[in-house]
Order: structure tokens, then sequence, then C-alpha cells
């Protein structure tokens, strides 16, 4: 998996991964001046319009990440003269997906509607960061709103930030809907970027791209300062090249200890292991690459067998829909009424934006879901009572609490999706396949970490591990026993171009 660099002038932060950064800096052989600056190279190199690359996997930059590098190697040399201790991220770049406020970054959520809204704090998420040592660099690209737009909505496309490339092949989807955040790892623009997951969300980016993404639990990581989707199903999250860097990052941004030590060596040797094959993609190749990393992994963990985890019916899938555009109508509607500004103040709002702004924001897709959750009256309705009762019962009582809830197993494993699919602005995700895995944990706000898995057909494909609430550490451990396991190194993007004509 070499890399074949279209840009190797501008490599400053390529190849690395943070703990590789993190070393470099605290030995005084790098500086945060010229991580930054290689970051920012790299990214105006790689965006620039009219070129054989445009990844548009960042949409805005920082205006004081370079004046920010030069406080934090003074800092670093302050500490080693003084002998004290900086943050676990003290120096390191780091890339938010514009869903999350920063100060002097957009916050846009990918929408027209937002641009120009002034962000007057950092959420606490990005404050966490920045006393951890972080350098915010930028913001990336999203598919709009989270992707709750339209059923024929195309993955990594935002009115503000145009469409996400994926590094491996162009011209193929880099998933959603933290696409930005994965493409942008994976092209090393930054070593560590965050996203946000309420349904696949960050799981799908990180297959898609290679690389490794982590859905915590929700609720470990708060989502002030989010623009949200739902705050039942929503959760920020790290993608980054290794599990260890991954871990990490979700250290700083939830608080939690310990996982940083999951990510080693014979951590995963006491944990149960359910393969559920149920949740195939029907790939053959795909699910060929998933049974070989599961004889991979059989080794490293107490046992592996199969679950008898079901597959996820339709009405299960309309359930979740109804559910969360109620909460979209509840959830976004207050947090637009309460962002300082001018501007959008309901989801009501945003469709009316949009229809005065169509062509630019309806050119190539609709905002069919915007319309329904605007009709929708939230939360108050038996509808929604109804839908989400029977979300819950279904994903705990049928599909996940049998097999992880006092069950036989302490994790589910399954591929994450088929390799990524051609981006169509016309036909939308159709073409997609896979992501049964993301589902139910979604619906329990349970956590899931993805790890790159092989090639298939020259793009990567994920492998995805599902526990229950509070699980992230036996996750983590599960995730780099397999990283071990496979000695993939670190997936590198080919940077095959769009084919022309």
């Amino acid at each position: 998996m070499a890399p074949t660099d279209p840009h190797p002038g501008t490599s400053g932060v390529a190849g690395l991964s943070a703990v590789e950064v993190q070393a470099a800096l605290v030995a005084g052989d790098m500086s945060s001046e010229f991580l930054v600056a290689s970051s920012l190279s790299r990214i105006a190199a790689m965006d620039a319009t009219g070129t054989a690359i445009e990844l548009r996997a960042v949409l805005a930059l920082s205006p004081t990440a370079s004046d920010e590098a030069a406080l934090r190697d003074r800092e670093r040399a302050e500490a080693r003269r003084q002998g004290s201790i900086l943050g676990p991220l003290h120096g390191i770049p780091v890339l938010v997906k514009d869903n999350i406020e920063a100060v002097g970054l957009p916050g846009s959520a990918g929408s027209l509607a937002l641009v120009g809204r002034a962000v007057a704090a950092d959420a606490p998420l990005i404050a966490r960061l920045r006393a951890a040592g972080a350098i915010i660099v930028g913001a990336t690209n999203l598919s709009e709103w989270a992707n709750i737009r339209s059923p024929r909505s195309t993955s990594g496309w935002s009115a503000v930030g145009g469409l996400t490339g994926n590094p491996w092949a162009l011209d193929h989807s880099a998933g959603g809907s933290s696409s930005g955040s994965g493409a942008a790892v994976a092209a090393g623009l930054a070593p560590l970027a965050v996203g946000t997951e309420t349904n696949g969300s960050i799981t799908c980016p990180a297959a898609l791209n290679g690389v490794v993404g982590i859905k915590p639990t929700v609720g470990s990581v708060s989502t002030t300062g989010v623009v949200p989707v739902s705050l039942t199903q929503d959760v920020p999250g790290p993608l980054a090249t290794s599990v260890l860097d991954a871990a990490l990052l979700l250290e700083v941004l939830s608080g939690l200890t310990g996982l940083r030590a999951a990510a080693s060596a014979g951590t995963a040797a006491g944990v149960r292991v359910g393969v559920a094959e149920g949740w195939l993609t029907g790939d053959p190749a795909t699910d060929a690459v998933f049974s070989d990393a599961v004889r991979a992994l059989e080794p490293l963990v107490a046992s592996v067998s199969t679950a008898g985890v079901p597959t996820t019916p339709l009405d299960v899938h309309d359930d979740q829909l109804t559910a969360l555009l109620a909460e979209l109508h509840d959830d976004l509607g207050g947090y637009l009424a309460a962002r300082p500004g001018a501007g959008v103040r309901s989801v009501a709002d945003v469709v009316a934006f949009n229809e005065a702004h169509a062509d630019r924001e309806l050119a190539a897709f609709g905002h069919e879901l915007l319309v329904r959750s605007a009709g929708s009256g939230g939360r108050a309705t038996d509808e929604y009572r109804e839908a989400r009762q029977r979300n819950v019962e279904w994903a705990r009582d049928t599909c996940l609490g049998p097999s992880l809830a006092g069950g036989p197993f302490d994790v589910l494993v399954a591929p994450a999706y088929r390799p990524a699919w051609k981006s169509d602005l016309t036909a939308g995700d159709s073409l997609m396949g896979g992501g049964a895995v993301c589902t139910p944990a979604a619906i329990l706000g349970w956590p899931t970490v993805t790890v790159p898995m092989g090639l298939v057909d020259g793009l990567p494909v994920g492998f995805s591990i599902v526990g229950p609430a509070g699980s992230d550490a036996t996750l983590i451990a599960v995730g780099h026993a397999l990283e071990t396991a496979l000695a993939l190194g670190r997936p590198a993007p080919a940077w095959r171009p769009p084919r022309r004509g």
C-alpha cells in the first residue's frame, strides 16, 4: 500500500502519525511552524481549482494557525528549560468538521445559510483540543447539514465546499457526512481530524478513505457548539491513520482515560468476538477480505464465532428517519435560534433560504428531508414517540441485546461498506453498498471502531467493531489487535485522477 504522492514537495505532515509527530516535536527534530506550513501548503496544492487534484477536503483555513504554531514552538522551548510537561497534542495540526464551532472558522455545516454568521465561541470539544496544545488548522468539508437533506443527496457535497473527492480515486465518493475529515487524513493534510456521526458519518468516510475512525459512545464527547441532527444519536469522534492516534485524540475530546493504553499488545486477549454475518455487504470481494481479516484476528482474541444478528428491516429504517426528522426539527431549530447573529432560526427558515437560493443550494438535488422535518411537529407528536420506541426496542431487544447485553459476545464485527462508489450529483448515493453495521448501534448510541482491512479493486475497505455503551476501550483493543495482525502499514492513496470524457 505504498503511496504515490502527487505533491512530494509538500509532504511535511504526509505519512506521519500523530504519535510520530509528537515524538519529533518533543525531541526538537521538527517545529510546529514547519508542520503547519507544510499542512497549509499541501491543502493549497490539492485544492487548487483547475489542477488535476481537486480534493476539496478543506473548505476554510484558520487565520491564526501560523501564529499559534509559532507560539507552540516558544512554549515547547520554555518547557524544555523548565522541565515542565505539555498537553498530549501540543503543537500538532488538527482539522475539524465544519459543523463544529471554532472561532475563526465558518461553522457552516456546509450551508450558505450560515456563511457570514460568525462563530462567537469555541465548542467545548475545540476548547479541549486547544487546552491539549493542538493547532486547529482549518475546517473540513462535509455532506451539507450532515447529509440529512435529501434521499437523493450525494455524500461529500455542500454548497459551501463543493464535492469532496476520494484521494484513492478522485471521482469516487469520500463517504459522508465527515467526508472531508476522512479524505484529509488519508491525503496527509493533517495527522488528525475530527468528524461527527449520527448514523455512519465517521464509519463510512473511515472505511472509504482507508483510515481509522472511532464513533464513541453517545454522550462521551460534548455536542455543545456542534450543529445538530439528533441529540439522541449525534457524537463527535476522531479520524486518524492508526488506532493509537485515534485513541489519543479521543482521550482529549472525551476526557476518558485508558484509551491509549487499550491500543497495546495483548489487550484484546480476553475479548469474545461475534461475527455478524447478517451484516455482510453482499459484495463478494469485500466480504472475502473481511473473512481473511477475521482469521487474522482470531489468534489475538479469546474466541471468534458466528453471531445470529438479523438484517435491518425497512420499517426500522423508516422509523429511524421519522425519529431523526422530528429531532432535527427541535434540535437544529433550537441551535439556530440560539446561535448569535442574523439569519435562519428554524428548519422552516432553512427551507425558505434554500428556495430563495435554489441556483446554488438546489442545483444538484433537493431538500425533501428538510421540508418533511419542518412539518414534522418535532418530538411532541405520537408519531415520533412511537417510531423512536419501536426503534429502540428493535435495536436493544431483537438486534444487539441478545448478543451483547449479557450475551455470548463482548463485541460484534462486520465489514463497514463496499469500496467507494463513483460520485454522481444526479444519481446521488444510489450505488452505495453496505453500512448495515451502523444503524443498530446508531439507534442505541453505542460505539463503533472502523479500521482499514485491505483493498478491493485498488480502493480501501474497512472492518467495523461494535460494542455496548461504554465499551470504547474494548473496541480500541480489538481494532489495535486487527491492525497488528494485518500489518498493512498505513494505507496511503494511489491518487487515481478522475476519468475525463
